[in-house]
C-alpha cells in the first residue's frame, strides 16, 4: 500500500512541478559551476548504498574542502543560488525520481553518507537498514535548522556524532514503530508546513508528546 502511494504522489509531483524544475535547471546550467544535478552515495535498505539524486548547491568538491559532509548554515561552499534552493528544501526535488524507481519512499529515515552513521548506535543502526530511506521524515522536520544548530558549536563533527546521530536514530525507529497511512500522511503534511515555517519542530512535540525526550544539548536549540 506505502509503495503505490509513495509512486502515485511522486508521479503527480512531478508532474505539477515540472515548471519548477525546468526553471531551476536552465538557472543552475547558467550560473555558479555548471552543474545541475548531484549525485551522491548514501545508505539505503538493507545496507545497501544507492546514488541519491538532489540539485547541485555547493561548489563541485565541496565533500572534501572544509567540514566535509557537514554543512553549516553560513558555509562558504554554499553557492548564491544554491542557498535559496536549500532554504526551500527545492534541492531536494529530484529525489522524486529516487522515489519513482524504488531507492527511496516518501516518509522513512534520511539516507546518510556512511561517515554520518558513526554516531548511531549499534542495535539501532540494525533497525533503521531494515527501512526504506525516505525524502523526509520526522527526524527531518525536528532538524529543520541542522546547520544553524552545528553552526552554533564550538566542534560541529562532535556534536553531531555525540548528540544529533543519536537522537535521530531514536527518532526513526519511533516513527517506524508507529507507521501507518495516517502518520505517513501527517509527516507530508507536516513537511510542507516545515518549508514554510521553519519552527515547526517545536508543534511536533505538542501535537506527539511521546516522541523520544530531548537530550539536554538539545533543548536549547530546538
Amino acid at each position: 500500500m506505502i509503495r503505490l502511494l509513495d509512486i502515485a504522489l511522486a508521479l503527480v509531483a512531478v508532474l505539477l512541478l515540472s515548471p519548477l524544475l525546468v526553471a531551476v535547471t536552465v538557472v543552475l546550467r547558467m550560473t555558479g559551476e555548471g552543474e545541475v544535478l548531484f549525485w551522491q552515495e548514501r545508505i539505503g535498505r538493507y545496507g545497501h548504498p544507492f546514488q541519491i539524486l538532489k540539485f547541485a548547491t555547493m561548489l563541485r568538491d565541496s565533500p572534501n574542502i572544509g567540514s566535509g559532509t557537514i554543512t553549516l548554515s553560513d558555509d562558504s561552499r554554499v553557492l548564491p543560488v544554491g542557498r535559496v534552493l536549500r532554504a526551500t528544501k527545492i534541492n531536494e526535488l529530484p529525489q522524486l525520481f529516487n522515489i519513482i524507481v524504488g531507492d527511496m519512499t516518501f516518509v522513512g529515515p534520511r539516507p546518510h553518507v556512511a561517515r554520518e552513521l558513526r554516531g548511531v548506535p549499534a542495535q539501532d543502526l540494525e533497525r533503521i537498514y531494515a527501512l526504506a530511506p525516505g525524502l523526509t521524515g520526522i527526524a527531518s522536520i525536528v532538524f529543520r535548522d541542522e546547520e544553524k544548530i552545528l553552526q552554533s558549536c564550538s566542534n560541529p563533527r562532535v556534536f553531531y556524532d555525540e548528540v544529533i546521530a543519536p537522537y535521530k536514530s531514536s527518532l526513526e525507529i519511533w516513527a517506524a514503530e508507529r507507521m501507518n497511512i495516517r502518520l505517513y500522511i501527517a509527516m507530508v503534511f507536516l513537511t510542507g508546513v516545515s518549508v514554510f515555517i521553519p519552527k515547526t519542530n517545536g508543534w511536533l512535540y505538542r501535537i506527539y508528546p511521546n516522541l523520544p525526550e530531548l537530550p539536554p544539548e538539545l533543548r536549547r536549540v530546538i
